[in-house]
């Protein structure tokens, strides 16, 4: 029975106390000053119907809760966007985050999860009081990336930490951590202030996690050389930890550098600017190590490095933990952003539980499969046990792989794998490129210089930073340069291989066609940079930054990243998944957006279509020219190659148009005409006039004009070969999720081919539904659907909350569907709404959709009694009469690690490669179980996996998870005996698959 909706007045006497609650507290608990305290009454006000209208579709539901979501969300926009207008008075007076959360009895975690719908929610209100920019200068997804790596290095930092150092000493003054943990001791303390004084001083505002872990390396340096020896974990002269030795001692640096696969020169860089931290805030003279006699620099290498008298004496200590919590209060009140003090307080409350990810990164969660990004080329660090002090290093620091550790092995890869190139066209590559109806040479190093200058601007920056801003300024041009060229770098060197392989397929070094093509080149600028960023983890240049600075849209790079990956050969399994990752986000709704270069190819592709995407307004701007991107970013040309000879020739657009700063860059005049060829003109002359028709490859026909004819794809325009492509992409990703969802729903698999086969339907016939939504959107409604017309007893609400569980869940997918209500909606709404999932399917998907159920409803009837003939008489795509066939579903690739149970929590996955070495050794044979215990003395794994599977089929149940963190590599190489018949199938169980009871509907 659904609950009684209050009436208008009630509901108007409680937002009026919701209101006095927020005033109260915002004026006692928060003290906001009348400025702000008048702008987030306003605020709050003009939201006040959107508060009372969602109090269900806010974090648990409960109005209680609601309300504290949405003031904390008030104030904390407030204070931020007012910042930037505020006089200096008003900012020094600012209110942090967690200040917020505390008032508002929040956790961060939580916060996170709810802003984006939040902030969705009160867009337009937001835009009318701040701004259409007031999302950018929000800065939500930088400050929940911020919070994540913090996380991740507060754990990094405490495990090296408690590897280095005692934990039981030192006073607790500000936290007591429970005792499985141990608490945080002052010189714990020390060095995560002296962390956060680095990142606000020296970072700048690039403050990615590997430069912050350089950072971490550079602490621990310090500690290690002034932290009273008697609280040392480890003894200096035969610490494994320490291996970097000479006559001279150990060498300090390189020996964390060794650990944690940091570069020597940038740690030695970082370590110069943690001294002068030290020196300036904390008023220290530093003295050479050399010149210096303390027992904590016995049998250390002394060259270059420099200590700090009493740095860390008890009776100083207390002194400079003060100094350094007064410099940081002073920098978050006036940036009013998170207080990265609470990472080593795990007992904070405001810190929350669960996890941030997005898809990418959990935060809390302690598996490793859950954390863990695997290293891309080695498995992580495993140091031998010190025999002397019988300490088992290692253990806490690498022993698993966790994100810090793997994105410091790929930034490795980037180190010695790519940097050592040159920053200019190799010979080969000069090859191809003056192979070409005119040298490009110069053309393609302008374009590169020109944009990564405008993704890595290394002079102006958007925002000033406060405390040593010459310093950071200076740090951030440094940074941005290292990167640019490690992205041109990367490019080239891609650039080239995919050259020798268009090349070999053409059998003609002229590709005039490809590298002309400027969309081309900028999209495989935008991945080589994108890769750059996502190894270093950076917070302020997150995707999808790089398609606004590059000028493309979400659909053009979604065309380079399966040849960028496959061209690559040493790209690291880290960087693979990454690319994947974003391949997903760009098919699942990027592609979908409003301003998609698809919509162009699309109106091409499909005429009929044509009508709804001009009347939503879906067409890509014309992308901008170079000349436009060198003014608006403020390039300089000092830094850019000299310009051609031929300058109006080669800096003409495709059109023939000179281009100016002034306007875009159109490939075309319309969507339907552009000039861009495959081979020259005279070649193309001679080949229609002997009726010969090339074979072009997938790249020249993906970046052609979307109305040229593609003689490869049977006469059809390259736009209908481009659009085939990404729906057959779009229809295995709905095939993955859908059985994902089916496997925890244990729908049979005749209901599995019925959601397939309607999505299916509805991308090539209804392919209207699909625009400016979520595809999951999509997938949720078709089970509902299916499962009405296949009346099985399955609600909406049991299908979002399985949902949930599904790793790329987002709460925005089924709490806000786009719609653009037609003039002629039968509930009198007009123009564009965010509505939830169960007022989309029922005023939108339904009357859309109704002709296909219908269809498919009927054909379910005979569908088994006719499958077996129809495949055998119907083997084009032709169907009989009267016996329709759903499209079969299809073969997927195998994913790893793959859940083998849908009832059970049990994930098999090959074994890596990297192991292959051990398991042929003859001294590793052994008889160990690798999960649980064998279930006979040396019976063989065949009978093993059979045991393991009739048990997992069994009604019995399993009340305990198996805890795959007890086995570890070593062990499983070691259980496997090389001389066993590894041809003998396994001869495991099917596993059963229970079907919800089918019901008629009441």
């Amino acid at each position: 029975m659904e609950d009684v909706k209050p009436g208008i007045s009630s509901r108007s006497d409680e937002g009026g106390a919701i209101e006095a609650r927020f005033s109260d507290l915002c004026k006692n608990d928060l003290g906001l000053d009348e400025s702000a305290m008048r702008q987030a009454m306003v605020f709050f006000r003009e939201s006040k119907h959107i508060l009372m209208a969602n109090m269900s579709a806010i974090g648990s539901g409960s109005p209680e809760e609601v309300e504290r979501f949405w003031g904390a969300f008030v104030v904390y926009c407030v204070t931020r966007l007012t910042r930037g207008r505020a006089t200096k008075e008003n900012e020094e007076n600012g209110v942090p985050l967690c200040q917020i959360l505390r008032a508002f009895k929040l956790n961060v975690v939580d916060f996170f999860k709810e802003i984006p719908q939040l902030a969705l929610k009160a867009g337009y209100i937001l835009s009318g009081l701040y701004g259409s920019d007031w999302e950018k200068r929000l800065e939500l997804k930088e400050l929940q990336a911020n919070f994540v790596h913090l996380s991740l290095l507060s754990r990094y930092y405490k495990r090296a930490y408690q590897e280095f150092f005692k934990c039981n000493s030192g006073s607790v003054q500000h936290s007591a951590v429970s005792s499985s943990t141990g608490y945080v001791s002052d010189y714990h303390r020390f060095g995560w202030l002296l962390f956060l004084a680095l990142r606000l001083h020296a970072f700048g505002r690039f403050k990615d996690l590997v430069t912050c872990t350089n950072g971490l390396v550079s602490i621990l340096a310090v500690l290690i050389l002034h932290v009273p020896i008697q609280l040392r974990n480890f003894k200096i002269r035969d610490s494994p930890l320490l291996a970097k030795k000479s006559d001279k001692g150990i060498n300090l640096l390189a020996s964390l550098c060794n650990i944690y696969q940091t570069s020597e020169d940038e740690v030695k860089s970082t370590m110069e600017k943690v001294n002068n931290i030290i020196v300036n805030i904390l008023k220290k003279e530093p003295c050479p190590a050399s010149e210096c006699k303390s027992e904590n620099l016995d049998f250390i290498v002394p060259d270059g490095l420099m200590y700090f008298e009493d740095l860390l004496e008890e009776t100083y200590l207390n002194s400079s933990l003060y100094i350094l919590e007064k410099d940081y209060e002073n920098a978050i009140h006036m940036r009013g952003e998170l207080d990265e003090r609470m990472f080593i307080d795990e007992n904070d409350s405001v810190l929350g539980s669960g996890s941030l990810s997005g898809g990418a990164i959990n935060m809390c969660s302690r598996k490793p499969n859950s954390i863990a990004i695997g290293s891309p080329a080695k498995t992580p660090l495993q140091f031998p046990t010190s025999p002397v002090n019988g300490n088992h290093v290692g253990n806490s620091i690498t022993a698993i792989s966790t994100p810090v550790s793997a994105a410091m092995t790929t930034a490795k890869w980037l180190r010695d794998v790519i940097s050592p190139l040159p920053s200019k066209p190799s010979s080969e590559l000069q090859c191809f490129l003056s192979a070409c109806d005119k040298d490009l040479t110069a053309d393609v190093t302008r374009r590169a210089t020109i944009i990564l200058a405008a993704i890595f601007p290394s002079s102006t920056f958007e925002r000033s930073m406060p405390g040593s801003l010459q310093s950071a300024n200076l740090m951030d041009s440094i940074w941005a340069e290292q990167r640019k060229m490690e992205a041109m770098k990367l490019y080239f060197r891609v650039l080239e291989a995919m050259c020798r392989a268009e090349s070999q397929v053409l059998n003609c070094k002229n590709l005039t066609s490809l590298l002309t093509n400027e969309r081309f080149h900028r999209c495989m600028l935008a991945c080589s940079a994108e890769l750059v960023l996502a190894t270093h983890k950076t917070v302020t240049m997150m995707f999808p930054a790089v398609l606004e600075r590059t000028g493309i849209t979400a659909f053009d790079l979604s065309k380079v990243i399966e040849s960028f990956v496959r061209h690559e050969e040493t790209l690291p399994r880290e960087l693979k998944r990454h690319l994947n990752s974003l391949e997903e986000r760009l098919l699942e709704s990027m592609t979908w957006e409003k301003g998609s270069s698809m919509y162009n190819s699309l109106i091409v592709a499909r005429p009929a279509l044509s009508a709804e995407i001009n009347r939503l307004g879906l067409l890509a701007e014309p992308m901008p020219s170079l000349d436009f991107m060198v003014a608006h970013y403020n390039i300089s040309g000092g830094g850019l190659p000299p310009l051609p000879t031929r300058k109006r020739e080669v800096l003409a657009d495709q059109n023939g148009d000179p281009q100016t700063p002034k306007r875009h860059c159109s490939e075309s005049n319309s969507v339907l005409v552009e000039r861009n060829t495959f081979t020259s003109p005279v070649k193309e002359r001679l080949l229609s006039a002997s009726g010969l028709k090339m074979k072009l490859p997938p790249l020249q026909s993906a970046f052609a004009s979307p109305t040229r004819p593609n003689p490869a794809a049977g006469g059809e325009t390259c736009a209908e070969t481009g659009i085939n492509i990404f729906f057959s992409k779009i229809v295995k990703l709905a095939a993955i999720r859908i059985r994902s969802l089916s496997e925890r729903l244990q729908l049979s698999q005749q209901i599995l081919e019925r959601i397939y086969s309607l999505i299916q339907r509805i991308l090539s016939q209804r392919t209207a539904l699909f625009f400016n939504r979520h595809i999951d959107q999509l997938i949720l409604c078709c089970f509902y659907g299916v499962a009405k017309i296949s009346q099985l007893s399955l609600t909406f609400k049991e299908i979002i909350y399985h949902y949930r569980k599904q790793p790329q869940c987002k709460s925005q997918v089924f709490r806000s569907v786009f719609v653009s209500w037609p003039s002629t909606s039968r509930n009198g709404k007009v123009g564009q709404d965010h509505i939830d999932i169960i007022t989309f399917y029922n005023e939108i998907f339904i009357p859309t959709v109704k002709p296909l159920l219908v269809e498919l409803a009927s054909t379910g009837v005979t569908q088994e009694d006719n499958r077996s003939t129809t495949e055998d008489k119907n083997d084009n795509d032709g169907q009989l009469p009267g016996s329709p066939r759903f499209p079969p579903f299809p073969n997927l690739p195998d994913m790893s690690p793959k859940k083998v149970s849908a009832s059970h929590n049990v994930y098999v996955s090959p074994l890596r490669s990297s192991k292959m070495d051990s398991l042929r050794s003859p001294s590793s044979k052994s008889y160990y179980a690798c999960v649980g215990e064998s279930t006979h003395a040396f019976q063989s794994p065949s009978k093993d996996l059979t045991a393991i599977n009739n048990r997992l089929n069994s009604v019995r149940k399993i009340n305990g998870r198996l805890n795959f963190d007890l086995v570890r590599d070593s062990v499983v190489a070691g259980s496997l005996d090389p001389s066993s018949d590894t041809s003998s199938p396994v001869s495991a169980a099917p596993l059963k698959v229970l079907v919800k009871c089918e019901q008629p509907e009441s």
